[in-house]
């Protein structure tokens, strides 16, 4: 299987050649956030104000790292469950996020906004924690600090490894592997 190697920040071209299935390697920045951030984030849209950080073709990784030992980066960084963050994406999707990266599956409304919008949503795969954190070269917080680690994130990584799960034209890898195990 190729595994594709892309770098942030997304545009429409690379999103449209990232299909359900495919291995990816995530080199650029990215960007963390969780449910409480998340609802910041769309409430900062509804005011009209300014974001912490340009959406534009942006990712935002679904995690709340545990706290760096001495000589590392950041501690252990795996994903977290990707529903709780389903009442704000399509709505920071809309405003430019073109990429997401979590675990578990998505709403039928955040599915229907990656592909009007052109976004695609990715898997770490969890229980990776440790193994994750070796493709974060540097993290620093830039929003939020009083959320200790739900705090907005910049991430600079390297190979970052992920699946492709939902793509813009609708497929679903989740979907596919339950019909695969049901025959």
């Amino acid at each position: 299987m190729t595994v594709h190697k892309i770098t942030t920040p997304l545009d429409d071209k690379t999103i449209a050649s990232l299909k359900t299935g495919n291995e990816v390697l995530i080199s650029g920045i990215i960007y963390t956030a969780r449910d409480a951030a998340h609802k910041r984030l769309v409430e900062t849209l509804e005011k009209k104000e300014k974001l912490p950080f340009d959406l534009q073709g942006q990712v935002i990784y679904f995690v709340g790292p545990s706290p760096a030992r001495p000589g590392q980066i950041i501690g252990s960084a795996g994903p977290t469950t990707s529903y709780r963050m389903d009442a704000y994406s399509p709505r920071l999707i809309a405003a430019g996020l073109k990429g997401m990266i979590g675990k578990g599956s998505r709403s039928t409304a955040v599915k229907k906004a990656m592909q009007q919008y052109k976004a695609v949503y990715f898997a770490a795969t969890g229980g990776a924690g440790a193994l994750i954190a070796r493709s974060i070269k540097k993290a620093e917080v830039i929003a939020y600090p009083e959320l200790g680690a739900e705090a907005i994130r910049r991430l600079e990584v390297e190979d970052f490894p992920v699946t492709v799960i939902n793509d813009i034209y609708g497929d679903d890898l989740y979907h596919k592997g339950k019909i695969q195990y049901r025959r």
